[in-house]
């Protein structure tokens, strides 16, 4: 069930100032700490100035690709209430999460069944579970059926080429949140119309599910 989603690849103080005072926030939002490849990406010096803001509602997401010491020294200071962490072991995530007492979003990339399974390695070091896709900084998209039996203990995120204008109630009996950057996009920059209609039909959606939650 929809409880709320997550807003990605953040790096224009325009737009973080635009979706952190709306009307209807997002729980999450990212920020691609180091991965160069991705236009999203933002260098620690400019990712200070960044976060130099009121968060108000939202939590603020390091997005690391298998960070490495240096990374993690340079952000552990900056206002970050979770870590998202691809390609990282079991064990190197327990040693992050115990070191630097931040929340576990781990991040497992799926292209089939097999990649679906290896979130059980992962129960006692993870808060949240990102399904994605293996496109890392490009949009695509996996097969969501792949993930829709499967009984976790722990709240599950869902990302990978998921649109704006999607119906989002084909998305609630998979996720807890909807994690979107790209499809959010237009001409590969955030475009607040998008944003503006995504996050006012996943505060439509909650409020649907309330009343029947109510009602039943």
């Amino acid at each position: 069930m929809i409880k709320d989603c997550k807003i990605c690849g953040i790096s224009d103080p325009k737009i973080l100032n635009y979706i952190i005072n709306h009307s209807n926030p997002p729980k999450f939002i990212g920020f691609i700490c180091n991965y160069p490849k991705s236009s999203r990406y933002v260098e620690t010096h400019n990712l200070k100035k960044l976060l130099n803001v009121n968060k108000n509602n939202s939590k603020f997401v390091a997005v690391l690709v298998k960070p490495n010491n240096d990374i993690l020294e340079k952000i552990k200071n900056l206002p970050f209430d979770y870590y998202q962490l691809y390609d990282c072991t079991p064990g190197e995530i327990k040693i992050i999460r115990q070191k630097y007492k931040k929340k576990i979003i781990t991040a497992l990339t799926i292209k089939d069944e097999l990649d679906v399974l290896s979130y059980k390695s992962f129960v006692d070091v993870t808060d949240v579970y990102l399904f994605d896709s293996k496109g890392y900084e490009k949009s695509r998209s996996f097969d969501h059926n792949l993930i829709k039996n499967i009984k976790l203990k722990k709240e599950l995120m869902l990302a990978g080429n998921i649109k704006f204008d999607d119906n989002l109630k084909n998305y609630n009996k998979i996720a807890d949140y909807l994690d979107l950057s790209g499809g959010l996009e237009t001409s590969g920059l955030k475009d607040t119309s998008k944003i503006n209609i995504f996050l006012n039909n996943i505060n439509k959606l909650k409020n649907e599910t309330k009343k029947e939650n109510s009602s039943n």
